[in-house]
């Protein structure tokens, strides 16, 4: 590789290294030439913040009944999730805990009352038909509040009211009933264990038949009225019967507090990791802090554009603990790559030799712990599933760092500087050696590569045809004795120069 094109694209990845660290963290209006303003916030802005960051409400719901059936347990997340997207809390996270509880939590809202109110303690609708707008033993039972969709406080005739969606099954009851009780009353009622817990939340008459599952109710209502009984009708519409056993308000002033105290740690690390690299790795470790910087844009870009991601403090230690991770790789490779310096291989050899050894425990290890990861958002809940989702992704752009980044990264960085230097490197040989039996990296010819290739996707070429093509291309004294350890490569090293390609850095 030249070192003109190496110093081109090094610099190009600086470049853009520097345009996404400002896009991640710099905020500014564009005025476009029709004269219209926009906002472009960095990605670490446009992060979803989580409850204890961001602050708000949680509450812990548990079902009434014993061992409820996982579909109507399903069905009742997704009516509470329906029910606060409706409300504007397009933020809120609804999950499942263990078998027969469901958390609900909401970050950033001005006023934690509204939410109680809107949520409430869910109880059981029941619908009943009655002559005379009083429960007695005449009266028929209609259906019970799972049958409607959605209500909704709304204007009918200049006066509010509140809208009624009934699902098929209910309007099909509703059209049967209204149909043949014109003039008569259907009340609504709370009820608790199948027991009615009151006087009704709402008498309605029959005005005429409602076909269509769209029914309205009317009265004199304020809009606030009107909402609170849509409210109240909406917290009985659930599969599963609700009970309220843990509610609590987070400060928001608390999550500031947090995440500014997470930020300036990782911040702090950040910083003792890039001086401890440059210390102890020089060159290479100058390496690593630019792919580390490439590895942290990219994980706020993704996190802000996946919409699972809701970050938390467990999330920042995610986040953190990847990075730990992507660093942890670098350190293999370095270590690998002054080993085989030691040990008598030029620094070139060193470092083909130290990325393909230090390829299979860098995957070992990412890979045992994305597996714990992906089994934390399976089976985690609330802030557990949070820091499996940011660990799973920092693992996957730690390996790409690692293996991608700051291999090319270093590839280059030999066709600058040279490779005749072990001091820019902080490489050091071992007592006594001699450097007349340095041993030199000799790259496979690229028709054997190339022959190579075709084989794996050609059966039809014997592989005994690529060996002899190997020992065709070589050089006459690629067979001397200084050369032959540095051919020795088992199938996992070949592989690795397959998949990325040899490092041939240097001017030739």
């Amino acid at each position: 590789m030249k070192r003109t094109s190496s110093l081109v694209k090094f610099i190009l990845v600086l470049i853009v290294t520097v345009i996404g660290l400002v896009a991640s963290f710099v905020s500014f209006n564009f005025n476009s030439p029709g004269g219209n303003t926009w906002k472009y916030n960095g990605f670490a802005f446009a992060i979803n913040l989580g409850l204890d960051l961001k602050g708000g409400v949680y509450a812990v719901y548990e079902s009434s009944e014993k061992n409820p059936e996982d579909t109507r347990m399903n069905g009742t997340v997704s009516q509470l999730t329906d029910m606060l997207t409706s409300k504007g809390y397009t933020e809120a996270t609804v999950v499942r805990e263990g078998t027969s509880r469901i958390r609900v939590e909401v970050p950033d809202v001005d006023d934690p009352s509204e939410i109680f109110e809107i949520i409430g303690d869910p109880a059981e609708l029941q619908f009943w038909l009655s002559e005379d707008s009083a429960l007695d033993s005449s009266d028929t039972f209609i259906f019970s509040g799972d049958v409607v969709r959605d209500a909704a406080a709304v204007i009918s005739e200049n006066k509010y009211a509140v809208s009624l969606q009934l699902d098929s099954e209910g309007a099909a009851i509703f059209k049967d009933t209204t149909k043949n009780n014109v003039g008569k009353y259907i009340m609504i009622y709370e009820t608790k264990d199948g027991e009615i817990t009151g006087n009704p939340i709402s008498v309605a008459t029959i005005n005429e038949e409602i076909p269509n599952g769209q029914a309205t109710i009317s009265g004199d209502f304020t809009y606030e009225e009107a909402q609170n009984l849509a409210d109240r009708i909406m917290s009985g519409t659930f599969s599963v019967p609700l009970t309220l056993i843990e509610t609590s308000i987070v400060d928001p002033t608390l999550g500031t507090n947090a995440l500014a105290a997470g930020l300036i740690g990782g911040i702090i690390a950040l910083l003792l990791i890039m001086i401890f690299m440059s210390v102890f790795y020089r060159m290479m470790g100058m390496v690593a802090c630019v792919s580390m910087l490439i590895y942290m844009v990219l994980m706020l870009f993704f996190l802000a554009v996946f919409p699972l991601v809701q970050l938390s403090l467990p999330g920042i230690a995610g986040i953190i603990l990847s990075l730990g991770m992507m660093i942890d790789g670098n350190v293999i490779i370095y270590e690998r790559i002054k080993d085989e310096y030691r040990n008598g291989k030029s620094i070139l050899a060193a470092y083909h030799a130290g990325f393909r050894k230090a390829v299979s425990a860098i995957v070992d290890g990412n890979v045992t712990t994305i597996i714990a990861a992906v089994m934390l958002l399976i089976f985690g809940t609330g802030t557990v599933s949070g820091f499996g989702m940011t660990l799973l992704i920092g693992l996957v752009l730690s390996l790409f760092s690692s293996l991608i980044v700051t291999r090319f990264l270093l590839k280059w960085t030999i066709a600058i500087w040279g490779d005749k230097d072990p001091a820019l490197y902080h490489l050091h040989r071992r007592p006594g050696f001699d450097e007349s039996e340095e041993i030199q990296y000799v790259p496979k010819p690229k028709k054997v590569r190339r022959a190579k290739a075709a084989a794996n996707k050609n059966d039809s070429i014997p592989f005994d045809a690529v060996v002899n093509a190997e020992k065709t291309e070589r050089p006459a004294d690629s067979e001397s004795e200084v050369d032959k350890p540095a051919q020795k490569k088992d199938i996992m090293d070949e592989d690795f120069d397959d998949i990325f390609g040899p490092i041939d850095g240097g001017d030739k």
